[in-house]
């Protein structure tokens, strides 16, 4: 899409890179802190979301919190990188509507990135080789924000319905971890966990008008 366009390529980004998915009304999803796990305070965080007419994912992350009371990775190569998950960063689950098979999308403020497939819940298929996700990252005096345009080739086929979690990790300058999400499950911090899938999305191409929120 042409929104997508507008994102860097890996070597542009940066921060103090302009914001390049300005936060506007429509489609903007709140995650919420785990209530076992101590959070940054005062903090919060929404994410933008859109599908694009391809069948790709823009994502738009807003971490609204003093960015020195945090630990936020340095720019670092834009490449893959595991355990990015153990630190602050945004990360995103998609699985088609009705099947038990996800991706987990890890996306580092240091624009690293990481992809992973799972055949159901937390049996793990391979790392995924899909087209790697184009980040834009910005540091400001009022948090991290954090850009993503992720390809249709990434994902399921365009015309299929979407289940989606989209969930955070924030870690404190005292390395305290936090962990966010749309919605949790009971008991510990799980983002694989079938309730996480908190959204579905239908077909590329097809007006998301109000986001359906599961509630089972």
């Amino acid at each position: 899409s042409s929104r997508a366009a507008q994102l860097p390529r890996h070597g542009a980004r940066g921060r103090g890179a302009a914001a390049i998915m300005p936060l506007s009304p429509a489609h903007i999803l709140t995650l919420i802190p785990h209530p076992d796990a101590r959070t940054v305070a005062p903090g919060s965080i929404a994410v933008r979301l859109e599908r694009a007419p391809d069948g790709g994912l823009l994502l738009g992350y807003r971490l609204a919190a003093d960015p020195s009371a945090l630990r936020i990775a340095p720019p670092a190569a834009a490449q893959r990188a595991d355990g990015l998950w153990r630190h602050t960063c945004f990360e995103a689950f998609v699985a088609v509507a009705g099947e038990p098979a996800y991706r987990e999308f890890n996306f580092s403020p240091s624009g690293q990135w990481a992809a992973y497939e799972f055949r159901s819940y937390r049996e793990s298929a391979a790392a995924a080789c899909g087209p790697a996700p184009r980040l834009a990252v910005r540091v400001t005096a009022g948090g991290l924000e954090l850009d993503v345009a992720l390809p249709a080739a990434a994902l399921a086929p365009p015309q299929l319905r979407l289940r989606l979690g989209l969930s955070a990790v924030v870690e404190a300058r005292d390395g305290t971890l936090s962990y966010w999400a749309l919605r949790h499950p009971p008991g510990r911090p799980d983002f694989h966990h079938h309730d996480a899938f908190a959204l579905e999305l239908p077909p590329a191409g097809r007006a998301l008008g109000p986001i359906a929120k599961d509630t089972g």
